[in-house]
């Protein structure tokens, strides 16, 4: 549990000086610590009280971990809201998550009951805000997974996977005449059949 404490204090700016005490009121090193008792339990055989558990840990905590995942040591969930970590999902030491991560299955239609179906996540990953990893994919050791990024095969070690970003359109006078005009050619192009292109998927780069 100390180990816990150090990690996320480490890992997190806002704990410094005075505020480090702060770090025990942190949903996701609660749910880590609840967890590792669901997991005990879970590993025992034991039915339902596991899964009780970790929808307690749930409501109290906005993660949601299944008692089968299995977790590494170190492991720091940043403001944890909308976690969700399957139960056949695996991850390494020093891993941080941010919050509404999803290490998740395919869906019925593509998961068998009881089958490996959720990601395996190695030593020292960041997985930014949002990010979806979905299936029984690996992600390196020292990988890096930016926010709302949806990976859905493997990921080298010391890769970076990124999400298109947004882009800024400055506002002026003409704005409402350009705005007017694109809509006329969309029609145009609309009328004539084309297809809108589906946009971009998220790009994995190498670390050299």
């Amino acid at each position: 549990m100390l180990e816990d404490l150090r990690a996320v204090c480490r890992r997190d700016p806002a704990l410094y000086g005075a505020h480090m005490i702060e770090v025990v009121l942190y949903p996701g090193l609660w749910a880590v610590w609840i967890h590792r008792l669901s997991h005990r339990l879970h590993r025992r055989g034991l039915p339902f009280a596991p899964r009780l558990i970790s929808q307690l840990a749930r409501a109290l905590t906005g993660v949601e971990i299944h008692p089968g995942a299995r977790i590494g040591r170190r492991l720091v969930i940043d403001h944890g809201a909308g976690v969700v970590i399957g139960e056949t999902a695996v991850i390494g030491d020093d891993v941080t998550l941010y919050h509404r991560v999803t290490l998740g299955g395919r869906g019925f239609r593509s998961d068998g009951k009881g089958a490996a179906r959720h990601p395996v996540i190695g030593d020292r990953v960041t997985v930014g805000v949002g990010a979806s990893i979905l299936g029984r994919v690996h992600v390196g050791d020292d990988a890096s997974v930016g926010a709302h990024a949806l990976v859905l095969e493997d990921v080298p070690a010391g890769a970076r996977v990124s999400a298109p970003p947004s882009t800024v359109s400055a506002a002026n006078a003409g704005s409402a005449a350009n705005a007017a005009s694109a809509a006329g050619a969309a029609g145009a192009a609309g009328a004539a059949g084309a297809v809108p292109r589906p946009a971009p998927l998220p790009r994995v780069t190498t670390r050299r």
